[in-house]
């Protein structure tokens, strides 16, 4: 099991509460996090890289949720916002806006105006069109934009194809035999401080190689940068870091430590690092229920009462979730291959085939594990489901930290136009909402 989540007397575990006392209380499926994984995660980063000047963002995409960026805040963590939204998510968390770094390929005016008047560290550049509208939005508003140009280095981060970034073809960033001439339009342009330099090559990286040689183009380029006038004193390196889902063996956040410390020496360059799964994946689990067993002709089906709107990641990246009974199983427990589905009707709604797994009946509860990343943050209301709430575990108590929506709450907000609406004597249809 990952730090924090275990089973204690037959029971599995989170900070030391049962997953059954949270079950009884709030129902499923239902989302648990652990502090004590979290702030482990942490401050085991942080250790490795305490010799040297850095910031560490935390990249709220992984989770977003105000009380886990909170726990981050509260160890002295920023944050790598996609969004104007995650931004804002960020500040009512605690995070200071001079820790806040904004990334991603389609920022509009109005977000990057919003940003700047927060006050913002930087902005990551990823587009000749970003850079020009950026410098526009700036100069109207009278302030200066500082800026890292994100450079595509052409690596191959070997991960899944829809999470690599950092190869040609890929939509992010500047590709590297470009970048000179860009910062030196950006030095042109009023409104804009190009400061920085950064990258990130992907997600859920298990070798260390491409970091190293990614890392080992970038300071070769803030060399060449400085030569040319610039003034380079960021380094972002971007995140990245895997976490075992199926017993892999991921890249010890020492061995990074010491990669990127043996690629960026000599740099003068304060790090920025922007790690989310790492943080937050292994910290989360999400508690179903068995509804029903079902004996087909060919398969045994265990179907659950969460499915892909709960957690998409098996039915779009084909990703593996180890799935553990609650109550631990006994060590001679006969062990058969099931189909683990949710109740979608959908075919792809599917957690794992031909899954080894102890017998298993009606009302149990089961576990979905490492589902603290990519997962809650990602769920949708398809076939009008209440997505699961959230609940923030720590030494032993535990919160809800984002309540289950009521069905109605789900079209609350929709409205009937006037001509569907009978004005007649027959009974009108109800409308939700306001009009």
């Amino acid at each position: 099991m990952m730090t924090g989540i275990e089973y204690r007397g037959g029971i599995l575990a989170v900070d030391g509460v049962p997953l059954p006392r949270i079950a009884d209380a709030f129902g499923t499926p239902t989302y648990v996090y652990s502090t004590e994984a979290m702030v482990s995660a942490y401050r085991g980063f942080a250790s490795a890289f305490a010799d040297r000047d850095n910031l560490i963002c935390y990249a709220l995409k992984a989770n977003s949720n105000l009380a886990v960026i909170s726990t981050l805040a509260a160890e002295g963590a920023g944050a790598d916002a996609v969004s104007i939204g995650e931004i804002r998510r960020a500040l009512a968390a605690g995070v200071e806006p001079k820790k806040i770094v904004f990334a991603g390929v389609g920022k509009t005016a109005e977000e990057m105006a919003a940003a700047l008047e927060i006050g913002i560290l930087q902005f990551n550049v990823e587009s000749l069109s970003e850079l020009k509208m950026l410098s526009e939005v700036a100069t109207a508003l009278g302030h200066t934009a500082e800026i890292a140009v994100r450079v595509n280095p052409d690596v191959d981060a070997k991960t899944h194809a829809k999470i690599t970034t950092g190869k040609k073809g890929n939509k992010f960033g500047i590709d590297l035999d470009q970048a000179a001439s860009v910062y030196a339009l950006a030095k042109s342009l009023p409104g804009i401080k190009a400061t920085a330099i950064g990258m990130h090559i992907g997600s859920q990286i298990l070798d260390p190689t491409p970091f190293e040689e990614a890392l080992r183009r970038l300071v070769t380029l803030t060399r060449e940068l400085r030569d040319a006038g610039h003034d380079i004193q960021r380094l972002d390196c971007g995140g990245g870091l895997g976490i075992p889902y199926k017993g892999e063996t991921p890249v010890s956040v020492e061995s990074y430590a010491q990669l990127v410390k043996r690629a960026t020496d000599g740099s003068g360059c304060k790090l920025i690092f922007e790690p989310g799964r790492y943080f937050v994946g292994n910290a989360g689990v999400l508690i179903t229920k068995v509804v029903h067993v079902k004996d087909g002709s060919a398969h045994r089906f265990i179907i659950l009462d969460s499915a892909m709107n709960d957690l998409v990641r098996p039915a779009m990246y084909d990703a593996w979730h180890t799935i553990v009974p609650v109550k631990e199983p006994a060590a001679d427990a006969p062990i058969e291959p099931v189909e683990i589905v949710g109740p979608i009707c959908e075919s792809s709604d599917q957690f794992a085939k031909g899954r080894p797994m102890p017998p298993l009946q009606a009302g149990d509860l089961v576990a979905i594990l490492s589902a603290g990343a990519y997962s809650r943050v990602m769920s949708s209301n398809y076939n009008t489901r209440p997505e699961p709430p959230e609940v923030l575990v720590k030494e032993g108590v535990f919160a809800m930290i984002k309540p289950r929506p009521a069905v109605t709450d789900l079209f609350a907000n929709e409205t009937l136009p006037e001509w569907l609406v009978d004005t007649g004597a027959s009974p009108r249809p109800r409308v939700y909402g306001t009009r």
